[in-house]
């Protein structure tokens, strides 16, 4: 067998998949190593599965909030036939459609846990215990992901403690839920469980949701998960966790002296990089770290073009949308540089990653939907910008009163004023997810607000709020 290809990708998560594809595309061979499941992640542990649990619920509140359908609706939401439909989406783990696709495609998918061995290498251990070692002509790319970080509190690694994994996969409602956490998997989580029946409870470190979201949105969250009868403890941590051998019940003492009795509790309190045993001592980078990138992709901290790390493990944009994007880039990259080309620096070359770091789109399922993109205003003036931040509440826009009786939502954007250009845009409400790409493309394009003044918002869509927006500006 020869086991020589131009690209060896680590991890068949979807950077790993589309890298493969472009490079394959481009001409080259390509083999993808996966321990697990090809798909990764997202596809079986996060972003598929845990909008499967979300969507329900926003679709009865939906068809509750408008006066002739409501009267229609009774009863609640069925947690079995959630379930059974998140296991549709995700087809319980089995990745045998997803691996038939990379085969399709002319990748070559190559079983097991894969670790750099030296430059241009990857030792394979299969899953019978052998070694398979491949080698890569143009480059190696590590896509393994990140995995779920674990507070240290007495006690929580004998519980059986939840991660986003046993979160977005269990096959019953818990009836009492304690989240550790106030980030988007917490608040995502929280709001999934609450709507098919758990009793949440969220314990929050900070003051507020959400850290480095603009405020307006965090407030909007924690208000929703109120109203859906979450109880959110701020500044509180654990201390400890014990699980009772005879009933099954968990009790988890806080700082504060409280002593909180559930059945299961999930821990949602960031991520870290999955390269402890990558083999990243093989060629001189500390074991467990990230792994910072130019904008092809190359891992900065090595000699040579011949080290690629995309997706989360790269600290730049950890979202499943911009896995994808910087993969296209860098299989982009590999492939000028194989063809003995030095891709330019040139901003909007198909091989430069930028977008990733000034608009980033990140849409969240609680309800109400937050979304953004590009910079708050804290981070726009942190970051030394002349900024005017302009807000409206969407309720007031002709469309939203028509797409929900007592709809609530909030807008802000925030412009560079000395490019007269938007370089940050947050949305809440209903349906706020599809907003948001309208404003990437603003951010993205940095169209003068001038000219998007002329782009008029078809009436009445709750779009129209854009021209709100830049009345409230002064246009």
């Amino acid at each position: 067998m020869d086991d020589t290809y131009d690209v060896v990708v680590i991890g068949a998560g979807p950077g790993g998949e589309v890298l493969a594809d472009r490079i394959v595309r481009a001409g080259l061979t390509a083999a993808v190593v996966e321990a697990e499941a090809v798909g990764g992640e997202c596809s079986y542990w996060a972003c598929v599965p845990s909008k499967a649990l979300l969507r329900p619920g926003a679709a009865l509140e939906s068809a509750r909030s408008v006066a002739g359908a409501r009267e229609a609706v009774t009863g609640a939401l069925d947690p079995a036939a959630v379930l059974a439909r998140r296991d549709r989406f995700t087809a319980r783990g089995d990745d045998s459609g997803q691996a038939d696709w990379l085969r399709g495609a002319g990748i070559t998918l190559v079983r097991g846990h894969g670790r750099l061995a030296g430059e241009r290498r990857v030792a394979v251990t299969t899953a019978a215990g052998g070694l398979r070692t491949l080698s890569a002509r143009r480059a190696v790319v590590l896509s393994p992901g990140t995995e779920a970080a674990r507070p240290s509190v007495p006690g929580l690694d004998g519980i059986g403690a939840w991660t986003s994994r046993e979160a977005t996969a269990a096959e019953a409602v818990p009836a009492r839920l304690v989240v550790i956490g106030g980030g988007v998997v917490a608040c995502e989580m929280a709001t999934a469980w609450a709507s098919l029946g758990s009793a949440v409870t969220l314990l929050v470190r900070d003051q507020a949701l959400l850290n480095g979201w603009e405020p307006c949105a965090a407030e909007e969250v924690a208000r929703g998960l109120t109203g859906l009868g979450v109880t959110i403890r701020f500044g509180v941590s654990a201390t400890r966790a014990a699980r009772d051998a005879r009933t099954r019940a968990v009790t988890v003492e806080t700082d504060d002296g409280a002593a909180l009795v559930c059945d299961e509790v999930l821990l949602a309190v960031g991520r870290r990089p999955r390269t402890a045993d990558l083999g990243l001592d093989s060629v001189g980078l500390p074991a467990g770290s990230w792994l910072p990138v130019d904008d092809t992709c190359r891992v900065t901290s090595l000699d040579g073009d011949w080290l690629y790390a995309v997706g989360d493990v790269n600290r730049r944009a950890p979202l499943t949308h911009m896995a994808k994007y910087q993969a296209r880039t860098c299989a982009a990259a590999i492939a000028e540089r194989a063809a003995g080309r030095r891709p330019d620096t040139g901003r909007w070359q198909p091989w430069n990653a930028h977008a990733d770091g000034v608009a980033a789109a990140q849409a969240v399922f609680t309800r109400p939907e937050i979304a953004r993109v590009g910079l708050t205003e804290r981070a726009a003036r942190d970051a030394g910008m002349a900024v005017r931040a302009v807000e409206y509440r969407i309720d007031d826009v002709a469309g939203a009163a028509l797409h929900a009786d007592g709809y609530r939502g909030h807008a802000k954007l925030v412009i560079d004023e000395s490019r007269r250009v938007v370089v940050g845009c947050t949305f809440t409400g209903p349906a706020a997810t599809e907003l948001i790409h309208t404003a990437t493309v603003a951010v993205v394009g940095e169209v003068p607000i001038e000219r998007l003044w002329h782009a008029v918002p078809a009436f009445p869509t709750v779009s129209e709020v854009w021209l709100r927006l830049f009345e409230a500006y002064g246009l």
